[in-house]
């Protein structure tokens, strides 16, 4: 089967549907950054591609309308990336509504490359963990049709019993997590429901060449509320120092108990994103984003001072 384009029967303004299969690649698609050219294993399940030198291995596979998925380790970073979306214009994050198999469609923030055809996952270990197992796999992007409609890629998704492993496990990630479970159950903020942030994390921008780029930190949560254990689940550019800027903010940052004021901050996995912008180069996004930053802190300033701290 090829694939195309088609409205499903009965579907009327529903969602423009792209069904793929997979096609075999001779060379590595565009990347969220460009890459060196690479030597090809051609026994893999998925390709794969290393350059020992670059200290870069990427494991990837593409369908016939140019949709391509990647997992790569690249020198001690881990990312999985999605390419061939419709353009995201100047958007920093868009949003895609995924389902393994059968199941329900599950709506998620990706970052935006400099290609604002290729979206970045923000937890690129656990989404790789999923795509081992290969089989059906489907992609909604919101408005992404030409005339509106949402936009729905419908793949044969091949299993990867190689090289993917390849790629988590050159990066120090493991193929089986229990924390994947946590980190799902999260808020959209990043904190279970019983914690609020007592101070956000809020870091610096680092001395960087780049003008804007994202970060994803998880840290565990300390009785006093301060953080350990912090790692970057993704960062980007994966040069740009961003995700170490990330990690020095947590030192800074506290949780509080909101089930039971001032009692101990209970043991458990929290997230936060960081979305780094030098002045003047805001979008309407970013100055969104900013206006509910500031928003968020002075609610938390005014209840340190209601609770005296």
């Amino acid at each position: 089967m090829t694939g195309g384009l088609r409205s499903p029967q009965g579907c009327g303004s529903g969602p423009v549907r792209i069904v793929l299969m997979k096609r075999n690649l001779t060379a590595l698609f565009a990347c969220a950054v460009a890459l060196p050219a690479l030597a090809q294993d051609a026994s893999a399940d998925w390709d794969l591609l290393e350059d020992q030198r670059q200290k870069l291995l990427v494991a990837y596979t593409r369908f016939d309308n140019g949709i391509s998925i990647a997992t790569r380790c690249a020198d001690g970073g881990f990312e999985a990336i999605i390419t061939g979306l419709p353009p995201a214009g100047r958007a920093t994050t868009r949003p895609l509504r995924i389902a393994f198999g059968d199941d329900d469609l599950v709506e998620s923030r990706w970052g935006v490359a400099t290609n604002d055809t290729i979206a970045i996952s923000e937890l690129p270990a656990p989404f790789a963990r999923e795509l081992r197992t290969g089989g059906r796999l489907r992609i909604l992007v919101p408005a992404g049709h030409t005339d509106g409609r949402n936009l729905l890629y419908d793949i044969d998704l091949p299993a990867s019993s190689v090289s993917i492993d390849q790629t988590l496990t050159t990066c120090d990630r493991p193929l089986v997590d229990p924390r994947d479970a946590e980190l799902e159950a999260l808020q959209e903020d990043g904190i279970p429901r019983n914690l609020a942030w007592a101070v956000r994390p809020q870091p610096d921008f680092p001395s960087t060449r780049y003008a804007r780029g994202f970060a994803v930190a998880t840290c565990v949560s300390n009785p006093d509320g301060s953080l350990r254990d912090c790692a970057i689940e993704s960062e980007h550019p994966r040069d740009g120092r961003f995700g170490r800027a990330a990690l020095t903010a947590a030192r800074r940052a506290r949780l509080q108990n909101l089930a039971e004021p001032g009692a101990p901050v209970p043991t458990t996995r929290v997230l936060y994103k960081t979305h780094f912008i030098m002045s003047g180069y805001q979008t309407r996004e970013d100055e969104e984003r900013q206006r509910e930053s500031r928003r968020l802190q002075r609610e938390e300033r005014a209840a340190r001072r209601a609770a005296g701290g």
